[in-house]
Parts: structure tokens; C-alpha cells; sequence
């Protein structure tokens, strides 16, 4: 790490500005900003840029530049002229005097340089990239603009009144961690979050009151972790993750998704692939349980979205019988997300004006749906869990009446890197699978939609590249 990042109290500090351009009137609102006192020496100053540094303290030395301008008066130095050489002597001038100067479109000439930053004062979240690439920073900060709630400057003043308070009522350190972390996650930020700032404080002082007796409670958060790319997560899927303290996970959860669960959360795996359950999913409903009694927040990942085939409903059904807390957050299941990475739309005005989710796993030998009702035009099938049986599926919809030549699709690994869109026809697909060698986790998809495949397949290529 070349650039080592620190906050500097920059209430006393003083800047001189070398430049009166474009770049020095964007960094001298930003010192100002931060309550830096700037002086500015250039030919030519924009007016804006005059006055602002006159209305803020400054001054403005309209004249070529001249070495003697850098003093020790200054902390901070930026060249910031439209001439390298220019700006190559004030490096070297305000390093042989121990100063900061930072160098207009050249880090490496001086020795601080200035990152994107996500303003929520008191809070203040800072991007740099040694100055390889400012729009690469202008990029991420606008992701984390996004993504960091508004008021978490208000909950960090909020918080900061109260941290002498609380180190006083609770000296051991965990207890203050476990305090900070029910304020900091729980009804005080979503109060805050919400505009009711008194609430919140008051929530805060009765939390406080009662200090001494704090203890976690435990909840679980059911969430769908999509089919595969973590970019598919939702905001809230993200955050509640991050808050766990122990993480069940499915096979289906990819290990990009998996990444994101931190590390000191424990990991326990629960998969189930077809005949293999590593844990009985009474063993499933039952670990949720415990650990969320033991005062732990868990977070239960399922592939997809936890209501379409994941048996969301019965862990929560398990919850809701021991009076568990519980959130669920939806996730974007295999149908969507698949389909949409395979350029296959799951409606189309002229092919398709319904769409079916079918499970089609294996029960003794067989598949026990209703057929006529699948076999059908002017429809799209997306059968779940079928790789196994999709002989027996591709011939149940022929002997009912499909057309053999109904076009379908084999998504394997969708959305993901290793992704696979096979098409063929009822008929044929079960040879092609076989010579395809298709694993899973792959979703099976059935009429004239797939028609499409070929025409929307640069939206997988393009994604890809």
C-alpha cells in the first residue's frame, strides 16, 4: 500500500493554491468544505473561485508564480497549473520544506493526493487508488452514495453523544461491543433511518437505562441469495448478512455469494442435493431454532428466493411455534435470473402469455403433475429440480399433446461465470443432455420463448466480456 489513509483535523489547517482554474475551484470547495482557510496564487482566477476564497478568509495573489509563496505559513500545498514543469518546481519546493503538495494529474510528483469521498458528516467514507484511476473512485463512490443510508451521519452524532456515557455504565469491553451492536442494528438506526431522530433517542437512553441487563436477543433472517451472481443480492439481503452471527447454507448458494458472509460469522452447511441431505430439513427448522435461543443472529441463505421451492414456509413455520423473531427477504429465483442471463424471456406478447414454475423432481420412479394442464401452447414451462427426470418430462408433454418439435432449453450454472444455454427441441433434448453432459444446478425451460435464445444471445456475451 503505497498511500497510507488518515484523517487529518483540518480545522486549522491553511492550503495555498497554485492555480485558478477548473481543478483549483473544485479543490478549494472541497478544503472549505472541511474547514481549511485557502489562499490561491495565479495569472488569471476565475471569479467564482476569487470569491469564494475572499468570502471564507483567504486570499487571492493574482501573479506568476514565484518559489517564495511556499512557506511554513502553509500545511498544505497544490499545484494545480496547466504546466508540468511548473508543477514539478512546487513539489520539490514544498517537499524541501516538509509541507503536503499535492500534483495536479501527477500523484507520484507529490506526496498526498485526494480521494472520492461519500460526505455524512460526522462520518465520512474515503476512495483512493494511489491515483491510477479518479473515475474508477468517481464510480465507487456513487455505489456507495447509493448504498449508505443518509442518516448514518445523524446515527454516528447520535451514537458519538452517548459513547462516554455507555463506556461508563458498561467497562468491559464485549458488553460495550454488544451494546453498540442492538443500537447500532436494531430499533434505535431503523428509527433514525426513518426521520424520527426523537424517537430514536429516546430509545437509545431507555436501551441505556437498562445497560447492565443488556442482552442480544437472537432472530433469523430468512434470505434468497439468487441464482448465482452476487450482484443479484438485494441492499437489505446484503446487510442483514454482514450482521450474522452464524450462517446456514444451502448447495444451491453460490461461492461468490459466500464470500460476502464475514468471517467471523460460523458457517454451517446444510445442502441437500437430490438423495443426499446432509441435514433433514426437520434438522434445518430445528438448528434455526436453537441457535437464534442461544441469543445469535442467523442468517438462513437460500438459493433463489427462499418461497418458490426452497421451503421457506416450513422453516418458518418452525420459528413462528417458538415465538422466534424472523425477517425474510426476497431473492431472485432461478426462473428470472436464468432465463434473463440466457437471453430467453419468460413472456413474449407473440409466444407466451403465462408462465408455469414446476418442480420437477423425482418420487419413486416418477412425476406426478398435471399434464394436460403443462401441455399446452401459448406458455412457458420452467421446471426446477428436473434435470434427473427430463426424459420422463420431455415424454409426458408429447404423450399429452406437445408439439415434438416445442422448443426447450438446458441453463446450466445461471447467471454465473461457468454459465451453459443448451437448446434443442422436446424431442431431441434428452440426447443432447447426455452428450452435453450437463450438470447441476440447471433449470429446464420449455416453449416458443427459446426461439428467442439465438436473437438476444449477445446479451450473455456482452455480460460475459
Amino acid at each position: 500500500m503505497a498511500y497510507l489513509p488518515l484523517f487529518h483535523n483540518s480545522e486549522h489547517l491553511r492550503a495555498l493554491i497554485i492555480g485558478g482554474g477548473r481543478v483549483a475551484l473544485r479543490r478549494a470547495k472541497a478544503l472549505i468544505h472541511a474547514q481549511v482557510t485557502c489562499d490561491v496564487v495565479a495569472p488569471d482566477c476565475q471569479a467564482e473561485l476569487a470569491a469564494l476564497i475572499d468570502d471564507n478568509g483567504g486570499a487571492v495573489q493574482q501573479q506568476a508564480f514565484n518559489p517564495e509563496v511556499i512557506s511554513k505559513r502553509y500545511q498544505l500545498v497544490l499545484a494545480l497549473t496547466d504546466n508540468s514543469d511548473i508543477n514539478a518546481a512546487i513539489a520539490e519546493q514544498a517537499k524541501a520544506l516538509d509541507l503536503m503538495v499535492n500534483v495536479a494529474d501527477d500523484p507520484s510528483a507529490g506526496n498526498v493526493i485526494f480521494g472520492a469521498t461519500v460526505d455524512r458528516t460526522p462520518l465520512t467514507i474515503a476512495i483512493n487508488n494511489g491515483g491510477a484511476s479518479p473515475v474508477l473512485s468517481r464510480l465507487l463512490r456513487q455505489q456507495l452514495d447509493q448504498f449508505v443510508p443518509k442518516h448514518y451521519g445523524a446515527l454516528a452524532a447520535l451514537v458519538g453523544r452517548y459513547r462516554d456515557e455507555v463506556k461508563q455504565a458498561l467497562p468491559k469491553e464485549s458488553d460495550r461491543v454488544a451494546f453498540w451492536e442492538s443500537v447500532l442494528q436494531g430499533s434505535v438506526a431503523e428509527a433514525l433511518f426513518s426521520g424520527q431522530h426523537d424517537v430514536a433517542e429516546g430509545l437509545l437512553k431507555k436501551s441505556l437505562l437498562n445497560a447492565d441487563k443488556h442482552k442480544s436477543n437472537g432472530e433469523v433472517y430468512l434470505i434468497g441469495a439468487g441464482p448465482g451472481d452476487p450482484d443479484l443480492l438485494t441492499l437489505r439481503a446484503f446487510r442483514l448478512l454482514q450482521q450474522a452471527d452464524v450462517v446456514l447454507y444451502d448447495a444451491l448458494v453460490s461461492a461468490e455469494v459466500m464470500d460476502l458472509v464475514p468471517d467471523r460469522a460460523e458457517r454451517i452447511y446444510v445442502g441437500k442435493r437430490r438423495a443426499n441431505h446432509s441435514v433433514p430439513q426437520d434438522g434445518i427448522n430445528q438448528l434455526l431454532v436453537d441457535h437464534a435461543l442461544l441469543g445469535k443472529r442467523v442468517a438462513r441463505l437460500k438459493g433463489g428466493d427462499p418461497f418458490i421451492f426452497g421451503r421457506g414456509g416450513e422453516e418458518i413455520e418452525k420459528l413462528a411455534a417458538h415465538q422466534v423473531p424472523f425477517q425474510v427477504v426476497p431473492g431472485i429465483t432461478a426462473a428470472s435470473g436464468c432465463s434473463a442471463y440466457g437471453g430467453i424471456p419468460l413472456t413474449h406478447r407473440d409466444y407466451a402469455q403465462s408462465v408455469r414454475f414446476v418442480t420437477g423432481q423425482l418420487k419413486d420412479g416418477s412425476i406426478a403433475l398435471e399434464w394436460p394442464a403443462l401441455a399446452v401452447e401459448n406458455q412457458t414451462l420452467v421446471f426446477y429440480m428436473g434435470l434427473k427426470g427430463l426424459p420422463i418430462i420431455c415424454e409426458q408433454l408429447m404423450a399429452h399433446g406437445m408439439d415434438p418439435n416445442m422448443p426447450a432449453a438446458l441453463v446450466e450454472k445461471g447467471t454465473t461465470q461457468d454459465q451453459r444455454v443448451i437448446t434443442s427441441d422436446l424431442t431431441n433434448m434428452p440426447t443432447t443432455m447426455t452428450q452435453e453432459t450437463v450438470m447441476s444446478p440447471s433449470l429446464f425451460i420449455v416453449g416458443r420463448v427459446v426461439n428467442l435464445h439465438d436473437k438476444l444471445a449477445w446479451f450473455a456475451s456482452e455480460r460475459e466480456a
